[in-house]
């Protein structure tokens, strides 16, 4: 028995080890190389958005919103969520700024659309390079419910966009496509 006395205390004397102490040096190692993977995969993204501008270079520079564009036809106040080739929802455009997705005020004139976005820029869609408006449910990327987004289709140089609004009101979304549809039609038929 004192055998198994002795492997008995002596078990329980490498059970009272205390457990092995972090290597410090190791974790920090780890923690500098994650984040420098990130901060490789952010420039990564960034350079690609830079190459993705120099290639639409060729886009003409946006029309500036007019001082006075003549009477609203309607309004509205939501988010941008972007430009894209038409008919191709996931070619976003990033040239002249209309890659940045902000706050915007849509104001719907005889003249055209005049989009203000602060933080953003502004421009101004006139009244003859609109093509057509619909409601979409995604566009750069972007999905939303079935007919959430307001798209207007205009031609800008020698490229049809599509640009994606979301009204902070939906119900807004219909008036404009009504609106703006009729005013094209009138437009059209003047020609």
């Amino acid at each position: 028995m004192t055998t198994l006395t002795t492997i008995a205390a002596g078990l329980a004397a490498e059970e009272r080890k205390s457990a092995e102490v972090t290597d410090w040096a190791a974790r920090i190692g780890w923690v500098v190389g994650l984040l420098l993977f990130i901060a490789l995969v952010y420039w990564l993204m960034r350079q690609g958005w830079k190459w993705r501008g120099s290639l639409q270079s060729g886009l003409p520079g946006l029309h500036p919103v007019p001082e006075s564009s003549g009477t609203p036809l309607a309004t509205l106040e939501g988010r941008y969520h972007g430009s894209t080739t038409a008919g191709q929802w996931l070619d976003r455009i990033v040239a002249h700024g209309l890659g940045a997705r902000s706050r915007v005020e849509l104001t719907l004139t005889e003249a055209g659309v005049d989009v203000v976005r602060p933080g953003a820029t502004d421009f101004h869609i006139p009244r003859s390079a609109l093509r057509g408006a619909r409601l979409d449910k995604g566009i750069a990327g972007k999905v939303l419910a079935e007919g959430g987004l307001l798209v207007l289709t205009w031609e800008h140089g020698e490229t049809l966009l599509d640009s994606g609004f979301r009204s902070d009101r939906a119900a807004e979304h219909n008036d404009w496509v009504t609106t703006l549809n009729h005013l094209i039609t009138t437009t059209e038929g003047a020609r």
